[in-house]
């Protein structure tokens, strides 16, 4: 089976990264859903837009991932595709962060990796087919001043990666993540200017990126084309963090 038809589910899909890549995985043939925490007049008109079907939940919350899950199923079909992309910030110095701070963080951009694909791996175990991709950051390769509870969670989605991949790759499941760099977004267009500038100067190509050039390595490791990659990290980041 090609990837024409398949059911692909972008988490945090109505904006920004999330909606570049449900673009990009219905340019390839996919049907896709787009996940968001709730299904607003922006999200609306995305779907109205792109074509793709939206659904709200809280990807923070175990039992809302599995009722959001069951309806993309009964609509679309079984997720052959799962794009963990949802997340948020809540930036500030360790010194003065609260608890909350953290929780809303790691609770997000790291509970949600569970929250999301343990209620898919059982299905694509039993079809012997799917394809994981988790949306980490190039400052949980690097870390950054004042993000400890982002860089943790993302640092984390990268040893949840590896660790599935191991799991699923005897029946034919790949699990990737991509690690983009500072794009062009409403979560780096909250950065200070002038913070911005000084990341800016040390990408060696010198710009932000753009949400499609992350989407579409995305969309490559959600294909068929990608099905001898398991357990990597892409970095997408101009060239700001090599490893």
């Amino acid at each position: 089976m090609s990837d024409q038809g398949r059911v692909a589910l972008v988490t945090g899909g109505v904006q920004g990264l999330g909606a570049a890549t449900v673009r990009a995985l219905a340019a390839r043939g996919f049907a896709v859903a787009a996940g968001c925490r709730t299904v607003r007049d922006e999200a609306q008109a995305f779907a109205d837009e792109s074509g793709a079907r939206v659904y709200g939940w809280d990807v923070a919350d175990f039992d809302a991932c599995g009722e959001g899950i069951a309806a993309v199923e009964r609509d679309l079909g079984p997720v052959d595709v799962l794009v963990n992309n949802a997340g948020v910030t809540r930036d500030v110095m360790l010194h003065k962060m609260s608890r909350a701070d953290w929780d809303a963080v790691v609770d997000v951009d790291l509970g949600s990796m569970f929250n999301m694909c343990r209620h898919v791996i059982g299905g694509m175990r039993q079809r012997g087919y799917g394809r994981i991709v988790n949306i980490s950051s190039v400052n949980g390769q690097r870390g950054q001043a004042g993000q400890t509870n982002y860089c943790a969670a993302k640092a984390g989605v990268l040893g949840f990666t590896r660790a599935l991949a191991r799991e699923g790759a005897g029946k034919g499941i790949t699990v990737n993540a991509v690690a983009p760099g500072f794009s062009d977004t409403r979560m780096v267009a909250a950065v200070p200017d002038d913070i911005l500038q000084r990341i800016l100067a040390q990408v060696p190509l010198g710009r932000l990126g753009e949400p499609w050039e992350i989407a579409r390595c995305v969309a490559f490791l959600a294909s068929e084309d990608a099905g001898f990659i398991t357990g990597a990290t892409l970095a997408v980041n101009g060239g700001f963090y090599m490893t």
